[in-house]
C-alpha cells in the first residue's frame, strides 16, 4: 500500500520561497524515480521536476534555475525547494512515483502578486 504525503504549501508573495516535502511509505523508495507535478485551475497537470534513484534531475523549462528537487533516502522523503516564486507557479503540487499510479493528495501553493 503506497502512501505519499505532501506538506509545505502555503501562501507566499512573489519573489518568496517555499520548500515542499513528500514523505513516502509502502515502496522501496531508494530505487524509485520520484517527481513533482502541479495543476493550476483550468490547466492540465504538468511535470515540474523529477529525480532518479541515483540523483539525476530534470526540470520543466518554466522552473529551471528557480526550483531544486532533492531526496533523502534515509528519510524516504523527496523535496522541492521553490525560490523566486511567481504568480504563475500557483497550483496544487503533487508528489508522484514515476511509472506508477501513486500520487499524494496535493498541497496548495499560492503566490500573490
Amino acid at each position: 500500500q503506497v502512501q505519499l504525503v505532501e506538506s509545505g504549501g502555503g501562501l507566499v508573495q512573489a519573489g518568496g520561497s517555499l520548500r515542499l516535502s513528500c514523505s513516502a511509505s509502502g515502496i522501496i523508495f531508494s530505487i524509485k524515480t520520484m517527481a513533482w507535478y502541479r495543476q493550476a485551475p483550468g490547466k492540465q497537470r504538468e511535470l515540474v521536476a523529477s529525480i532518479t534513484s541515483v540523483g539525476s534531475t530534470n526540470y520543466a523549462d518554466s522552473v529551471k534555475g528557480r526550483f531544486t528537487i532533492s531526496r533523502d533516502n534515509a528519510k524516504n522523503t523527496v523535496y522541492l525547494q521553490m525560490d523566486s516564486l511567481k504568480p504563475e507557479d500557483t497550483a496544487v503540487y503533487y508528489c508522484h512515483v514515476l511509472w506508477s499510479n501513486s500520487w499524494g493528495q496535493g498541497t496548495q501553493v499560492t503566490v500573490s502578486s
